[in-house]
């Protein structure tokens, strides 16, 4: 297991390309981490920077207590989870897990512990003598995972290794990359463009965009407080509803509470109330749009009265009203989210 630390990571490509700008991350050791962002933001590459398959135009990058900036992949005791499975077709599940020990040297009877240790912890004790070509998908994303379980390495890297998978199979081998990470306690990075997925492994988040941290912090950190508009418009689902503060003056619903220098105001749709509270609230009327049940809840998109944007409000179950029909929300004033355009951070009062 191995702190790594990031100090000013930068990645130019030829032509003046910025993939990465000024990155310090301090990873504690058996942590996990999760980057996510949008396609194009820096995340892969920043994970490939650690992994040492591309080279770091600046700053200072630290894998337990060497810097390792010019050391080679195989020197930098990590190991590398890929979205594509990269097994080699020709040889067995076993071989395909002993192959990289044989080539380090390691001993014969090592070799079979490590083996027999991944494939138990992984369940695939079974496939042992099989090819991938006769594993499903899942089966094959268990051996990628056992041949990096079983170089015992200092830290794992995860490049979006869930991708390729269905919705069903994503969410079981979510719970046990999760599940075996907390045993083994082994110092983790990981990539995503997917934010349950994102959420549901991190102990802390890092949302990146456009080759700079946005934030980090808890999942819930990052959902109840987002420190930016980028944050507050990527992290959830559905997305936090945006209302100008021009338009709640205009209504006579805003609140004397909000910071000043807040120009646009968040509202989670889980935070819409179809009934007032006790606390202090804001009242916003519209008629619904369009009804989407989602099994065991239900999204309603409503068209506020003298604004055109639709907002989204989530409720549990079924709705009861119909689509056309006018609408009441309310909206606890502790849950508002005050933002400013200019500066595109959260306003602070």
């Amino acid at each position: 297991m191995a702190r790594i630390v990031m100090d000013d990571l930068h990645k130019v490509y030829p032509g003046g390309v910025k993939a990465v700008t000024g990155i310090s991350l301090d990873i504690a050791d058996g942590e996990m981490i999760v980057l996510v962002g949008p396609s194009g933001c820096g995340k892969s590459t920043l994970l490939r920077m650690v992994a040492g398959l591309e080279t770091i135009t600046g700053g200072t990058l630290s894998i337990g207590d060497r810097v390792v900036n010019t050391l080679e992949p195989a020197d930098r005791d990590i190991a590398m989870v890929f979205q594509n499975y990269a097994l080699y077709p020709h040889m067995t599940v076993y071989n395909n897990l002993a192959y990289g020990l044989r080539n380090q040297g390691v001993a014969k009877p090592e070799i079979e512990r490590r083996v027999q240790e991944a494939a138990a912890m992984l369940q695939i004790g079974d496939y042992l003598q099989r090819k991938p070509r006769a594993l499903s998908g899942g089966q094959r994303q268990r051996v990628a995972m056992g041949r990096a379980l079983v170089r015992e390495p200092s830290a794992f890297l995860f490049d979006e290794p869930l991708s390729n998978l269905d919705a069903k199979l994503r969410v079981q081998m979510r719970v046990e990359i999760r599940q075996l990470q907390k045993r083994l306690g082994t110092t983790s990075l990981y990539v995503t463009h997917d934010q349950l997925e994102a959420l549901t492994l991190a102990d802390r988040l890092v949302v990146l965009n456009a080759g700079r941290i946005e934030q980090v912090g808890t999942p819930m950190e990052l959902y109840q407080r987002p420190e930016t508009l980028f944050v507050a418009g990527f992290i959830g689902s559905p997305a936090m509803n945006m209302i100008e503060m021009g338009y709640l003056r205009d209504r006579g619903a805003a609140p004397s509470t909000l910071p000043a220098g807040t120009d646009l105001v968040g509202m989670r749709p889980d935070d819409m109330l179809l009934s007032a509270p006790a606390e202090p609230h804001l009242s916003l009327s519209g008629r619904v749009m369009l009804l989407e049940p989602a099994g065991a809840e239900s999204h309603i998109y409503v068209s506020l009265d003298g604004n055109d944007q639709p907002i989204t409000v989530r409720i549990p179950g079924l709705p009861t009203m119909q689509e056309g029909a006018a609408i009441t929300l309310h909206v606890p004033l502790g849950a508002l989210h005050p933002f400013n355009t200019a500066s595109g951070r959260r306003v602070s009062g």
